[in-house]
């Protein structure tokens, strides 16, 4: 078990969705006192000078990889050389800079899109290399998957101490709600709000509402990696999820109901469903480190609405100034 309060901790990408509330976390539930972020503009983590610089100034004792180039299935359509190659060269020349200097631990952070697209349901470490990913995601999934690769290699050859963790989607407050790169929920839950304002009497979804998908409310991810962090050295790959399995249909009607939006949904089954079903093993998580999702689907969406509406008032109460 390390005791986090006497490390110093790096987690790149801790200025995203997900690294803010882990920086939070291990700031004010672990009261660790050296957090370190690397992060875009200080650092551009594709380059290798960037990344020695990173190590040189932060001096970490673990490193913790968030930073990724993300996006929906839009986004993964519209740039897979770009998803493949940043994330990739990212992970490959972090955990290998890492080893170089003897760092205690790297905390790789990968994703549910590694897996087959046909995996059967629930989704289980062990088949991870059944098959070939859901192709609008395959090259940042492959990305991704490379770092575990990379962990286990280096656990053999060096007896490098990396970990390698897969969480499902995330949401929650403070989510991407750029219509150009967000994800299901923020998308979603945008649109309401928009028809809401512009009185639109219809909303236009993606697919045919037939896919299923797992989602884990972003304080419960947080808290998986810390725990995954302070307990856990094997280079075996871990689900990170909650195991609840949600359709997609359901889920808009749902999103549709808390934001208000009363008007028709209008399924467009010319653009791509994704992957037919996501919905995750979790044992291997809670056997190895006790790791077990606490917050209720309901009531994360409902925070996570409530903390948008919330920030469209307050855009709305800003005043542009101009001078004479």
């Amino acid at each position: 078990m390390i005791d986090l309060k006497t490390k110093r901790i790096t987690v790149t990408g801790g200025r995203g969705f997900l690294g803010r509330h882990l920086v939070q976390k291990l700031q004010e539930d672990r009261k660790c006192p050296f957090v370190s972020v690397a992060d875009i503009p200080e650092y551009d983590l594709r380059s290798l000078d960037d990344i020695r610089r990173m190590y040189d100034e932060q001096k970490p004792d673990i490193a913790i990889h968030l930073a990724a180039v993300v996006g929906g299935i839009g986004a993964n359509r519209d740039n897979p050389g770009r998803f493949f190659y940043d994330n990739a060269i990212m992970g490959i020349q972090l955990m290998h800079e890492a080893y170089l200097r003897d760092i205690e631990k790297f905390v790789a952070i990968g994703t549910i899109c590694c897996y087959p697209k046909h995996s059967p349901i629930p989704f289980s470490e062990d088949n991870l290399w059944d098959g070939y990913p859901e192709e609008t995601n395959a090259p940042y999934g492959l990305a991704k998957k490379m770092m575990l690769v990379q962990s286990q290699a280096y656990r053999q050859q060096y007896g490098f101490n990396s970990i390698f963790l897969m969480p499902v989607n995330l949401y929650g407050p403070g989510d991407n709600f750029d219509p150009a790169s967000s994800h299901v929920i923020p998308a979603l839950i945008r649109k309401c709000f928009e028809a809401i304002a512009n009185g639109d009497e219809e909303i236009v979804v993606w697919g045919d509402g037939s896919p299923t998908r797992e989602f884990l409310y972003v304080d419960d991810a947080a808290e998986g990696i810390i725990k995954a962090t302070e307990s856990f050295d094997r280079s075996i790959p871990v689900n990170i999820g909650s195991g609840n399995e949600i359709y997609i249909k359901d889920l808009v009607t749902m999103i549709a109901n808390i934001s208000g939006f009363h008007g028709r949904i209008i399924w467009d089954t010319a653009k791509p469903n994704g992957q037919p079903r996501r919905k995750l093993d979790t044992t291997r998580a809670f056997n190895e480190f006790r790791f077990r999702a606490r917050t209720t689907f309901e009531d994360g969406l409902r925070m996570t609405i409530k903390r948008y509406q919330e920030l469209r008032k307050n855009a709305a109460k800003i005043i542009p100034h101009f001078d004479a």
